[in-house]
């Protein structure tokens, strides 16, 4: 049983996406023996590309049902069958993504027919399948939109399945079945990771962190290192089992966290700022002593010394500069960016030590010193990077310092 699968999208950013058509044709290797055609309502904006291309307006879609409303249609029209489409990954990914977000978990067996096609209709010039369609003499109506495109791959399959002598289909089914798929493997652990910047946890079975690390891009990551062919990640690619992820506000919070939680020695960034024969140079830090800030890249430096010229006051005065950067018997509180966009993060200095994180909601307020420790989390570890990074806060005005209240 082929259930054959078309979806159109709203057109948002990878893994914000929503449905706005689908189309399923329930195919027995004969005939069509059940479908469902249907708008749905994505609750969201649909972009000016997609309208252009597919025809679906906002209006249209406006009194459509959403996709909690159908899904157990979807569920019931798919049972016991194989996910069929040109392109299956993306109409696989939006079912399943649709799904999690109600907090099922929708999996199935899944058939693309572009590779069949390459493999059994050889020297095609385009396996599109709008050109393909043409090629092969299959009617194809309201092309980009879900039920047309659907058809069309049903019609397609027929013929896969007539010029099927080998018995493709059937091992490329068997092939899919294999518990130990990578790829398949790859995609359940990847597929749902959010693409914003946050703590990343590659775990084994038991729960054992295998690698920990700051992201900018938390399912990139996941996906660079699958992908990776560098030896070091044979480990964590066949033995993660699972992987979590931390939002944490801001890097310099990542960092601390994960300070804490690895004994990964921190590698201290390889530029720095000197002060040499009257004016401030960014070099490299090797052989070179103490500088006074130190660098993940060297336009990170540059950035840096552009600042610095342009205040009047740490021109040819590195002392002025090093005064305004000490942390030294500092009580403060810093303030930067929470988790979301309805909270806030904040640090903790207690004379000129970083003893505490935390986070509190926006609508709250950390007036006193006893909320503040009721919302702390503390610090057992810093190190040079860590107050590095304080100093780097300091010019970029990345916080809101105020001063600690006394009670």
């Amino acid at each position: 049983m082929y259930a054959v699968v078309d979806i159109e999208s709203n057109g948002a950013p990878f893994h914000k996406e929503s449905i706005i058509e689908i189309a399923i044709f329930l195919y027995n290797g004969h005939e069509i023996i059940d479908q469902f055609i249907s708008l749905v309502n994505p609750e969201d904006n649909i972009s000016h590309f997609v309208q252009k291309l597919t025809g679906i307006s906002p209006k249209m879609v406006r009194t459509a049902p959403k996709f909690h409303e159908i899904a157990r249609r979807i569920i019931e029209i798919t049972n016991d069958a194989t996910i069929v489409g040109h392109n299956v990954d993306f109409d696989y990914r939006m079912l399943r993504q649709s799904f999690h977000r109600l907090g099922y978990d929708f999996r199935k067996e899944t058939l693309d027919t572009i590779p069949l096609a390459k493999k059994l209709i050889p020297n095609e010039a385009s396996y599109s399948l709008g050109k393909l369609s043409k090629s092969l003499g299959i009617p194809l109506t309201d092309r980009h939109r879900a039920s047309g495109d659907a058809r069309a791959t049903v019609e397609l399959l027929k013929i896969l399945m007539a010029k099927d002598q080998e018995k493709e289909i059937i091992k490329k089914q068997k092939e899919a079945k294999v518990s130990n798929n990578f790829s398949r493997k790859i995609s359940e652990l990847t597929e749902f990771l959010p693409t914003e910047k946050g703590m990343i946890y590659f775990q084994n079975k038991k729960g054992e962190i295998l690698f920990t690390d700051y992201s900018q891009n938390i399912y990139q990551t996941a996906v660079k290192i699958f992908n990776s062919k560098v030896k070091k990640w044979d480990k964590v690619k066949t033995e993660t089992s699972q992987i979590q992820y931390e939002f944490t506000g801001t890097e310099l919070i990542a960092k601390l966290i994960l300070l804490q939680k690895s004994t990964r020695k921190m590698v201290s960034p390889p530029f720095g700022l000197y002060f040499r024969e009257g004016k401030y140079e960014v070099l490299k830090t090797r052989n070179q002593g103490n500088a006074i800030l130190y660098f993940k890249s060297f336009s990170q430096g540059e950035k840096v010394l552009n600042y610095i010229h342009e205040k009047e006051e740490f021109q040819d005065n590195p002392t002025a500069l090093e005064q305004y950067l000490s942390l030294e018997h500092r009580d403060e509180l810093w303030i930067g960016n929470g988790r979301t966009k309805a909270e806030k993060s904040f640090l903790l200095l207690e004379k000129g030590k970083l003893s505490a994180y935390g986070y509190y909601e926006l609508f709250h307020q950390i007036e006193s010193l006893d909320k503040i420790n009721k919302l702390k989390i503390e610090i057992k570890k810093t190190n040079k990077v860590i107050f590095n990074e304080l100093k780097l806060s300091l010019l970029s005005q990345n916080y809101e310092i105020k001063k600690l209240p006394t009670e």
